[in-house]
């Protein structure tokens, strides 16, 4: 048990999906994992211990941000001897390539803020994933036939419809960035730091060149070849 979760050492299974919502943990608890358990619900952000196709994986909500994903991530790899977590995440798209619901296998993650340096004394603005976790992830997308856009992404300290004037943020960015997010950069901040490992996956919900987005509802329940991937990737670690 730490300050943030509730399950008993033996709940919490060596690799863990996820999302950032609590209702979305839910969903793939309820649609995908056998002898599910609830093991923790502190704040309601829900654990679940179940099997997928006999390996036992837990299904964790991390909250939004980088704050919120430092501490679960954290007291995971820390307390718990999780050794793999893989982010099953939305995202914005930042290049008009990118269509709703495009899949993305994040190869880098930028953030201008100062999660390395509060939690480490690190100037730090670039996260890598795992190599091992990545490539494991590619070679299931393609057993299954779905296609996954690679590259990097924004890790921001705010959300990005609200930003005063997306422009000027957009101005400083890198020019490689393709999509933006709120979560990487501290999961795998913390895994580096911890040695252990870490990937994202980004379903695309909303596009500032196409002006299109996905509902809440949808972002909840639709994601179900993101949470596929994950799962199938996930039984597949040694």
């Amino acid at each position: 048990m730490t300050p943030h979760i509730e399950a008993k050492e033996n709940e919490i299974a060596k690799t863990v999906l996820m999302p950032g919502d609590p209702l979305r943990a839910k969903f793939i608890c309820e649609n995908y994992l056998q002898d599910a358990k609830l093991v923790s619900n502190v704040r309601c952000i829900c654990a679940y211990t179940g099997k997928y196709k006999d390996k036992e994986i837990t299904v964790m909500a991390s909250g939004m941000g980088m704050p919120s994903m430092g501490i679960y991530s954290y007291e995971l790899y820390k307390f718990y001897g999780v050794e793999n977590i893989i982010r099953l995440g939305s995202c914005g798209a930042y290049t008009k390539d990118l269509q709703l619901l495009d899949l993305i296998l994040v190869d880098k993650t930028y953030t201008e803020g100062n999660f390395a340096l509060t939690f480490n004394h690190d100037e730090c603005h670039i996260a890598y994933p795992n190599d091992t976790l990545n490539k494991i992830i590619s070679d299931t997308a393609n057993k299954l036939n779905i296609s996954l856009k690679h590259g990097t992404t924004l890790c921001s300290d705010a959300f990005d419809y609200y930003i005063q004037d997306l422009s000027k943020l957009l101005d400083r960015l890198p020019e490689d960035i393709i999509a933006a997010e709120m979560e990487a950069f501290a999961l795998f901040y913390v895994a580096k730091v911890l040695g252990k490992k870490a990937s994202c996956i980004l379903s695309v919900v909303d596009s500032h060149y196409h002006k299109t987005e996905l509902s809440s509802k949808d972002r909840q329940n639709a994601l179900t070849k993101m949470i596929e991937l994950g799962l199938e990737s996930a039984i597949t670690i040694n």
